[in-house]
């Protein structure tokens, strides 16, 4: 059975990603950093259709946590086949003017280190040159990294757009190693993020300017994670599947 690690995969389309993945046959470790009671109800479902997951607590920002979280992954499944990097924060909506060093390294440390080190540590066990069997990553980044989300959350954008370097330079750095690294970049989609952002209308405000007149689900974005992850995408790394609805 495939094995994937799913971070932030308590809510919204780390959730999504979760039952899809479990959907397809994979067995599902999925990240929280605080909300257990949402982590362990999507565990939950999957166990209920016949699926296997795992719950897991760790601040992906932290090593020491990360590192654990990995080998609680080795001890559970003995080997890992996929990672979805798909924990993240982000911040009330303000300008960069208003902005503190404490709010800007918060989202540099979750976002961006937190990536490199999960993607650091799935590397070490899928690694070809390391004895593993290959496998693929997906980053999650966001259409912000390209537009830089102005008068809203500069700093996330910043983040994202670093985590998409990342995507580049770590998928040419293991195309030979038998690993695919890839990141799909989602639009407006209709999750907590915006009421975290403190604009809970976002979405219905948004909508109606999206091309396909309406903000995206989860699940569509999971579709793309899922294919991003499978077979059918196995001459594709290093690159970036836009989930937007057209923007």
């Amino acid at each position: 059975m495939k094995t994937i690690l799913i971070t932030g995969g308590g809510r919204g389309i780390g959730a999504a990603c979760a039952r899809l993945a479990a959907q397809r046959g994979y067995a599902v470790a999925i990240n929280y950093q605080s909300n257990r009671a949402a982590a362990d109800a999507v565990a939950a479902e999957i166990r209920a259709a016949g699926g296997r997951a795992i719950t897991i607590a760790a601040d992906v920002s932290d090593e020491t946590a990360v590192e654990r979280m990995f080998a609680r992954v080795d001890e559970e499944f003995g080997h890992l086949d996929a990672l979805v990097n798909n924990a993240g924060i982000v911040d009330r909506a303000a300008r960069v003017e208003d902005m503190t060093a404490a709010r800007i390294d918060r989202m540099m440390r979750v976002n961006v280190t937190g990536a490199f080190l999960c993607a650091r540590e799935a590397v070490r066990r899928m690694s070809k040159a390391r004895g593993g069997q290959g496998g693929a990553i997906v980053n999650i980044s966001s259409k912000a990294a390209l537009l830089g989300s102005p008068n809203s959350y500069v700093d996330y954008a910043a983040s994202k757009a670093a985590v998409e370097t990342l995507t580049i330079g770590l998928a040419a750095e293991t195309a030979r190693d038998g690993i695919r690294v890839n990141a799909l970049r989602p639009g407006l989609i209709d999750t907590e993020i915006h009421a975290v952002m403190g604009i809970p209308d976002r979405v219905a405000r948004m909508g109606p300017s999206i091309p396909m007149g309406r903000a995206g689900t989860p699940e569509e974005v999971a579709q793309g994670v899922l294919w991003l992850l499978s077979d059918e995408a196995a001459y594709v790394t290093g690159t970036f599947l836009d989930v937007t609805g057209g923007r």
